[in-house]
């Protein structure tokens, strides 16, 4: 991986905490935290507001190579005294420099595995997301690989990792990462796999119906899979 100096990336997480605590609410974040049932605390800033934080600070700092704004990332994500700290470490990868790098990928996983909660996970699905395009057959491996992963959250992220990208779904892929999952009791995956479907339908009914016709959904996936129907 391409490397710079270190105070590169410790300027910019240090531009972003700072900018965040300006903004504290701390009404707010007593909210947020409760809604999100977080040991974490929040400031009180909102995600679109955080994400912006991001964004503007790479952009004053010049923050164009990957391996800076990965660095970033990991050091706001692992330090983070507050939730709004994640949100943006997950902002500055989706900025192109890093969004288009496949070896953000093992910083994709440990964030996963670490954060372990939905509106983490759910983010991150976006960057596999754009993996897919950029490298379909090694991200293609590599969640169906996740698909049978002991943790619950990379089993999710495997089957949302397609969300968004329409007509550009890979069908085989899509069932492959669901088929191992049918059977599991947890909510998260029950409803991911549902989530997956119900966006699938929008663009090819026939054979979200034809698979929810010939698979053994749990209620909640069914539901959510023909909500549409």
């Amino acid at each position: 991986m391409p490397t710079r100096p270190d105070g590169d990336a410790a300027a910019l997480t240090a531009r972003i905490r700072d900018a965040l605590a300006v903004q504290a609410d701390p009404e707010r974040a007593r909210g947020q935290q409760a809604y999100m049932k977080s040991a974490m605390p929040f400031y009180g800033v909102p995600v679109p507001e955080a994400r912006r934080i991001a964004r503007t600070a790479a952009k004053s700092a010049g923050a164009t190579d990957s391996a800076v704004l990965q660095d970033a990332a990991r050091s706001l994500w692992d330090a983070a005294a507050h939730r709004e700290e994640r949100y943006a470490a997950m902002a500055l990868l989706a900025l192109p420099a890093a969004s288009a790098d496949s070896r953000i990928v093992p910083l994709i996983e440990h964030m996963v595995r670490t954060g372990r909660w939905w509106d983490y996970t759910d983010e991150l699905a976006h960057r596999l997301a754009a993996l897919h395009d950029r490298e379909p057959v090694a991200t293609a491996a590599l969640v169906r690989r996740w698909s049978t992963d002991e943790d619950l959250w990379i089993r999710r992220i495997a089957i949302i990792s397609q969300l968004g990208r329409r007509e550009r779904v890979d069908r085989d892929l899509l069932a492959d990462v669901i088929d191992p999952n049918l059977a599991d009791r947890e909510f998260f995956i029950r409803k991911a796999i549902g989530w997956a479907l119900r966006e699938f339908a929008r663009v090819d009914p026939d054979w979200v119906r034809q698979y929810a016709g010939t698979h053994e959904l749990s209620p909640l996936s069914r539901r959510e899979a023909l909500k549409h129907f």
